[in-house]
This record gives C-alpha cells, structure tokens and sequence, in this order.
C-alpha cells in the first residue's frame, strides 16, 4: 500500500494528510497544549512511517513541521519513542552509531485504524498555526519579535544603567499605554 508523505510544503501537507475533524467535530483541548494525551505517538509514528529517523531527526521534524511554533523536547520524544517500541510499533536499527526507528507492520496499522485522529490533530494544528503566524496575529508576533530583539540588544550594549536604556524603558512603558486606552 503506498502512503501519503508529508512532504516540503506544510500547508499542502495539512490540507491532504489532515482533513475533517474527528467524530464530525472538533475535541476541545487544554490551551498551551498542542497535543492531547495519545497523540504525540501517533504523530512521531507518522514521521517515522515517511521515513526511518533518529531521535533528533524526530525532534527536528516535528519543528520543522510546525513553522518553529513547537519543539517537542526529549523528554516527550525519546520515552514516546519507547513505549512505541514496547508496543510493537516501530523497531530499532542501529546505523553509524544511532538508534534509528522504522516502523512495523502493526504500526502501519495502527496508524491506517488512527486516520481520523490524525486528521483532527491536523486540522487544530494548522487553525493554531495560523492564528499564530496569520493575519494581523501574525503581524504583532513579527512586530513584537522585531522589537524584542532589539531592545534587548540595544540594552545589552548600552548597559543596565545607561541613559539610553531608561529611555527604551520609557518608550515601552508609554506603548503599553497607548495600547491599553486603545
């Protein structure tokens, strides 16, 4: 059976891998969460069915994916890894000196029985990626971005207790106000 890929673009990738919510809706989820309890396996599953990884690949793929708006840590990736592993799911081979996962014809379907959740985590994931990088969201985040790095250079190079720093100071203090009465 041949399988859809994630391919380079993560927008196309969204829209054909990740369709209509799960049970003809959307699930709520805790906010600051990207994934809910379960899901982070199924969605390194998927990685590793595009194509045997390491860890770190894992990691960086995931971040890849998700625009720089998530970066699984190693303390969800590797145990996540693990229990798939203990499951059945993927197997390990080791090439020049790394653990690298592939998965098992048990994982394969697993993940044809999870097509439904998988499109659900899809379809949350691209609305909050697009909230977060889209429209005029996506504008403040660059503005504030912007702003951020360099007052916080201009203040490093000018020193804690420099004139130019109390006045940057002053300059957020007053765009927090205008902000606030708007």
């Amino acid at each position: 059976m041949k399988h859809k890929h994630w391919g380079d673009n993560f927008g196309e990738f969204m829209r054909t891998e990740f369709g209509p919510g799960f049970w003809g809706g959307r699930r709520h989820r805790r906010w600051g969460r990207w994934f809910e309890p379960g899901e982070m396996r199924l969605v390194i599953l998927r990685l590793v069915r595009e194509k045997p990884r390491h860890g770190y690949e894992i990691i960086k793929a995931l971040e890849e994916r998700m625009r720089g708006c998530y970066t699984a840590s190693a303390g969800t990736v590797y145990p996540t890894l693990q229990l798939l592993e203990d499951q059945g799911y993927v197997r390990i081979v080791e090439e020049a000196g790394k653990k690298v996962y592939h998965i098992t014809p048990e994982g394969e379907q697993l993940l044809d029985e999870n097509e439904d959740v998988l499109s659900d985590i899809g379809e949350r994931i691209r609305e909050t990626i697009h909230g977060v990088t889209g429209g005029a969201v996506g504008e403040v985040n660059n503005a504030f971005a912007s702003l951020a790095k360099r007052v916080f250079k201009d203040a490093w190079r000018s020193g804690p207790d420099s004139e130019r720093t109390a006045k940057i100071a002053e300059i957020l203090r007053k765009a927090v106000a205008d902000i606030e009465a708007l």
